[in-house]
C-alpha cells in the first residue's frame, strides 16, 4: 500500500510538471519527482491547480485510459438519441448505445473522475498550510486557488451523481497508508447537497476575471460557478435558486450572443473558442489536442443519427443553402454524411488540419445559462415568468436563424409546453456537447418522474426495431437510467453496493 501511495503522489507531481495547455498553465515545479519542499510556496499551489486542469484534458504520463472529455461526451450523448455508431465503434460503446450495459463494461469506470477529484482534494487539504511557509501568499490568493479546486470537485461529483446516481463521496486527499479506501456510496441527494456546498463556498472565494481571455474562459470564475449552480439547482428542483444563479451571469454584462452569421459564428464560437458566448471551456491547443479528430473523423466511432437534420434542425427544401439554422449543417454535423463536425471544423467550408485541431470542450456557454433560466422561470410559473422564458428561447432562435418549421407556439402558463420547447432548442444548441441525456433525464425525473414517458418516447423514436421493446422495458425502471458500478470497483471496494437494476 505504501508503494501505491507513493505512485499516486508521484503521478500527481509528474503530471503537474509535464502538462502544458495554454499560457496560464506555464507555471510548474522544477522537476517531476515527489519533493519534501513541495507545498511550500504559492507557486507550488499554482502548479497543483494547473495539474487539476491538465488532468481534465489528458491522462497523466504512464496512465493509459480515456480522457475525461471523452467520458463526458459519451455519458451525455450515447443514450440521448442523437448519436449512432460509426465504423470504429467498440463493443462497449455499442452496448451503451443499445442500453445493453453490464458492470463489466469498461466505460463504466469512474477512475478518471476520482483521479482529478483527488487532485482537487490535495489542493483543498494542503494549500492552507502553505500560509505558514510562504509569507507572500495572501488570503485572497489562497481563496482563489481553493475556489478553483472546490468548483471542479463539485462539477465532477455532479457529473458522477447524474451518471451513476449513488457514488462514494471522498472529500479528503489520498496521501497516506492510513487513508480509508473502503468507502460506501452516498445517495444522489447527499452528493448534490455536497456539490451545492462546494460551489457556494467556491463562489465566495471566486475570481471574476483573470486579466486575459484564455484564463477567464479556461479557469473557474464566479460565472462558471453560477452556471454550475443553476444546473444543480434544476436537478434538485430548487427553481428560485436556479433562477437567481442564472441572473448572476446574465446580469453581469460580460456575455452576449454573437450576431448570427453562418460564415463567422461557427468559427468564432467553436473553431477559435473563448468568445463572448463562452463561460467555461477546456482549453485544448495545437500542442495538446483533444480526442475529437480521431473520434469523429480519422477513426470515427460515432456519427449523428440519420434523421437529425430533418427532426432537429430542419431543412428548407426551397432554399437549403441560404436558409438554414446556422447550428446545423456544417456546424454541428455534415448533413449529407452525419459526420460530427462541431469539434473538427474550421468554418462552414473547411475542416481543420490534424495539427491544428485544437477545438475546446464547451462546458458552459451563455445560451446554456439563458435556457436554464427559461427552465427555472417555466417551473416557477406565472404569466410573466412564462413570457420571459419564451423570450429567451425566441432570442436564441432569432440569433441562430432557426427555421420556422422548428418553432413552437406555446402559452405563457403552459409549463410542459415551454419545457418541451426548451428541450428541442437545447438539442439544436448543444448537439454533441455532452448534455442531451442529462437534459432528458432531468426533465423526466422531475416531480417524482412525472414525465418518465419522455424516455420511453425516445426509445420508440430512436432504438433499433429489434431492441425497442427490451429497451422500453428497461427504461421503466428508474435505476436503469444510471450506469452500474464497474466490476473492478466492486472488487476493490467491498463497501460498495451495486445499483439494484444491475444485480
Amino acid at each position: 500500500m505504501q508503494t501505491k501511495i507513493k505512485i499516486i503522489l508521484a503521478i500527481f507531481i509528474l503530471f503537474v510538471s509535464a502538462s502544458s495547455c495554454d499560457d496560464y498553465l506555464d507555471l510548474r515545479p522544477q522537476d517531476g519527482i515527489v519533493r519534501d519542499e513541495f507545498w511550500k510556496t504559492k507557486e507550488d499551489i499554482q502548479a497543483a491547480v494547473i495539474g487539476i486542469y491538465s488532468s481534465m484534458l489528458s491522462s497523466p504520463p504512464g496512465v493509459d485510459d480515456l480522457t475525461l472529455t471523452k467520458y463526458l461526451f459519451m455519458y451525455g450523448e450515447l443514450r440521448g438519441g442523437m448519436v449512432v455508431e460509426d465504423i470504429f465503434v467498440t463493443e462497449d460503446e455499442r452496448d451503451i448505445l443499445n442500453t445493453n450495459i453490464l458492470p463489466s463494461n469498461e466505460l463504466t469506470s469512474w477512475a478518471a473522475f476520482y483521479r482529478t477529484i483527488n487532485y482537487c482534494n490535495a489542493v483543498i487539504d494542503l494549500a492552507p498550510a502553505v500560509k505558514n511557509e510562504d509569507p507572500t501568499l495572501t488570503d485572497i490568493q489562497l481563496k482563489h486557488f481553493l475556489s478553483e479546486a472546490l468548483a471542479i470537485r463539485g462539477y465532477l461529483y455532479f457529473t458522477l451523481a447524474r451518471t451513476f446516481k449513488d457514488v462514494p463521496l471522498k472529500l479528503t486527499a489520498t496521501l497516506s497508508d492510513q487513508d480509508n479506501f473502503q468507502i460506501a456510496t452516498s445517495t444522489q441527494s447527499e452528493v448534490f447537497a455536497q456539490v451545492i456546498k462546494d460551489l457556494k463556498q467556491a463562489d465566495e472565494y471566486a475570481v471574476e476575471d483573470y486579466g486575459d481571455i484564455a484564463s477567464s474562459k479556461g479557469r473557474i470564475t464566479t460565472y462558471a460557478i453560477n452556471a454550475m449552480l443553476a444546473d444543480v439547482y434544476l436537478w434538485t428542483e430548487d427553481y428560485p435558486s436556479a433562477l437567481a444563479a442564472t441572473k448572476k451571469v446574465t446580469g453581469s454584462g460580460k456575455f452576449k450572443l454573437i450576431e448570427a452569421s453562418a460564415s463567422t459564428w461557427f468559427n468564432t464560437v467553436f473553431a477559435k473558442g473563448n468568445s463572448t458566448e463562452s463561460i467555461f471551456e477546456f482549453q485544448y491547443t495545437t500542442s495538446n489536442r483533444g480526442p475529437f479528430y480521431s473520434l469523429f473523423y480519422l477513426r470515427p466511432e460515432f456519427k449523428a443519427d440519420g434523421l437529425l437534420m430533418d427532426n432537429v434542425f430542419g431543412i428548407d427544401f426551397d432554399d437549403p443553402v441560404n436558409k438554414k439554422d446556422i447550428r446545423g449543417d456544417r456546424a454541428s454535423l455534415v448533413g449529407a454524411t452525419g459526420e460530427i463536425y462541431k469539434f473538427t471544423g474550421l468554418n462552414s467550408d473547411d475542416r481543420k488540419a490534424l495539427q491544428d485541431s485544437d477545438t475546446h470542450w464547451f462546458v458552459y456557454r451563455y445560451a446554456d445559462v439563458l435556457l436554464m433560466q427559461s427552465e427555472a422561470l417555466a417551473r416557477i410559473g406565472g404569466d410573466e415568468n412564462g413570457k420571459a422564458a419564451i423570450k429567451n428561447i425566441t432570442d436564441i432562435r432569432a440569433n441562430r436563424k432557426a427555421l420556422a418549421q422548428t418553432s413552437q407556439t406555446v402559452g405563457s402558463i403552459d409549463t410542459n409546453g415551454i419545457i418541451d420547447y426548451i428541450l428541442a432548442e437545447r438539442a439544436r444548441e448543444f448537439a454533441f456537447e455532452g448534455k442531451r441525456w442529462y437534459d432528458l433525464l432531468r426533465v423526466a425525473r422531475a416531480n417524482k418522474y412525472e414525465r418518465k414517458q419522455l424516455l420511453i418516447d425516445l426509445a420508440v423514436a430512436t432504438a433499433p426495431a429489434n431492441l425497442q421493446q427490451s429497451i422500453i422495458a428497461k427504461l421503466r425502471d428508474p435505476n436503469s437510467h444510471y450506469l452500474p458500478i464497474n466490476t473492478y470497483e466492486l472488487y476493490t471496494n467491498k463497501a460498495l453496493v451495486q445499483n439494484p437494476f444491475y444485480k
